[in-house]
């Protein structure tokens, strides 16, 4: 009897502690929490049995009859609070129906029931909520779609705008730039044309106008190189041992004679009478297409069309022959046919004399071929002038001695020094004919058109300038637009996070409820 008391105690200790064990077990695995990635939670629900699969066609059916019954409500304002909400979901629709008990209160009966269409409306919707927990499954997805998309895209357009901004910013600096910088090549453009640019054209053709002007002095200048060309002469006559030969004519009469005309260059004699061409000023408005035919298609016209006399021109041939003998070609050559001979006119003596007209009524600076020539002349003695200071910059040597002994006075007597201020006023004149201002005067003298071109060239920055100036302009208006956008968008962000917070805890307390009060974490909803 003893040994039987001491087995049913142990057992009975055994039992009690396996029953400790297990509460104590129980008591752990209550506090284990459930873990649910938000994106698996519709999967979740339905696989534990939760939901219904077919619950989109019930919640539709409830989203019908939310929006007939918000149609009817009374005036709170709790509740239009509540209704001014984007999405209505089951927790709201129970806070109506407590505000409604308020309101209807006076349609209850005995029964506890109400006669209300209004509140009959309501509880009819929260109790197709609750049938197969609809409710929860639509939070979940209203949850799941926020996470996913909604929340994501809110940021993704204002992450857009934020870059928006700062492109349009840079676009902005690179456009004030751009202006400034195009601005500056217009100015120092019309520096080079020697214009302040205010208007171009005017002041173009006013330069031309100054031009005779500028070449006379020119001509004044070389009347002082009088020493450089004897230098040059002697020098070429005692190394070519041919004193008689002349060098830099067109400069030698220059010197002497200044920016005389061509036609007193070409004959030696002054004219009498100096026809200037007229520098005809291009229209305001030149048409690329058109050609100007001037007086040459009027009179066309006006001679007829007769075929004997083809444009009227009178060739001094006749077409009806006298004499037959003449082989029937109509032209009379004269009785002594051998002795014709046919006389090559020179171009510009078509003139009376002692009249220059067309170009040689044109200065020999301002004559292109004359010119050139000229300046070929100027750059010649200027090489000549450099190499002699150079050769004066070594130490002489006994073969460079003996060889200017026997030189004129004019070689011996010079010195580096005066053959570097020859050199410089030589440079000096060349410079005033080769800039890049006088190059363009010559141009425009050349062919007035050109000062449309200059005129539209130079635009063209001023044009770009005031482009890139309003693109400016309008990048601070994007990105002033896209800033607005940004602070439109933020607070709709901050308002779907606060209302995705409050989904995820209700989500969660629902979910707790039904194990017990398990803790439960919706994973990645990174709110």
């Amino acid at each position: 009897m003893g040994r039987q008391r001491v087995t049913s105690a142990r057992r009975q200790l055994q039992t009690t502690r396996n029953s400790e064990t297990r509460q104590d077990g129980a008591k752990d695995h209550q506090h284990v929490p459930i873990d649910i990635q938000t994106s698996k939670l519709l999967d979740w629900l339905v696989d534990r049995r939760h939901c219904n699969l077919k619950w989109q066609s019930l919640v539709l059916t409830i989203r019908e009859k939310i929006n007939a019954a918000i149609q009817d409500m009374p005036e709170s304002e709790e509740i239009a609070q509540l209704l001014s909400g984007s999405y209505i979901h089951y927790f709201h629709c129970l806070r109506i129906v407590d505000l409604l008990k308020g309101t209807e209160a006076s349609t209850k009966n005995i029964f506890g029931r109400y006669s209300s269409q209004r509140m009959k409306d309501w509880q009819e919707i929260v109790a197709l909520y609750e049938k197969d927990n609809s409710y929860l499954v639509e939070l979940s997805s209203l949850l799941v779609r926020n996470v996913t998309y909604e929340i994501p895209s809110l940021k993704k357009q204002i992450a857009k705008c934020q870059q928006l901004q700062q492109e349009y910013s840079r676009k902005e600096e690179e456009g004030q730039g751009g202006a400034a910088e195009m601005r500056e090549q217009f100015y120092h453009s019309c520096k080079q044309y020697g214009i302040t640019g205010d208007n171009v054209r005017r002041e173009l053709l006013a330069l031309v106008k100054e031009l005779p002007t500028q070449l006379a002095e020119i001509g004044a200048r070389a009347r002082s190189l009088g020493e450089a060309i004897d230098l040059y002469q002697a020098f070429v006559g005692f190394v070519c041992e041919s004193p008689e030969e002349q060098v830099l004519p067109m400069l030698r009469f220059v010197q002497k004679r200044g920016n005389a005309t061509v036609y007193e260059w070409r004959t030696g004699t002054e004219p009498s009478v100096v026809e200037r061409p007229h520098l005809e000023e291009p229209p305001e408005q030149v048409e690329e297409d058109a050609i100007d035919w001037g007086d040459f298609g009027a009179e066309v016209a006006s001679e007829g069309t007769d075929p004997a006399q083809p444009a009227g021109i009178d060739w001094g041939i006749s077409l009806e022959s006298d004499s037959k003998e003449a082989g029937g070609d109509g032209i009379d050559w004269g009785e002594d046919a051998a002795a014709l001979q046919i006389t090559v006119v020179e171009a510009g003596t078509e003139a009376p004399e002692g009249v220059a007209r067309g170009s040689d009524a044109l200065t020999l600076l301002e004559y292109p071929e004359t010119r050139n020539q000229f300046i070929d002349e100027l750059m010649e003695l200027e090489i000549f002038l450099s190499q002699r200071a150079v050769e004066m910059s070594e130490e002489a040597d006994i073969l460079s001695v003996s060889q200017f002994q026997l030189a004129p006075a004019i070689l011996q007597g010079q010195t580096k020094a005066k053959m570097e201020t020859l050199v410089s006023a030589l440079q000096d004149l060349i410079g005033r004919l080769t800039n890049l201002r006088m190059q363009h005067l010559f141009m425009i003298l050349a062919s007035p058109r050109y000062v449309d071109r200059v005129t539209e060239f130079l635009q063209q920055k001023l044009k770009q300038s005031q482009l890139l100036a309003l693109k400016k302009e309008l990048m601070v208006q994007k990105q002033q637009e896209a800033l607005q956008e940004q602070a439109a968008l933020e607070p709709k962000l901050d308002l779907l996070l606060e209302k995705t917070k409050e989904l995820q805890k209700l989500i969660e307390a629902d979910i707790s409820k039904r194990y017990n009060g398990r803790p439960v974490n919706l994973m990645g909803t990174s709110l």
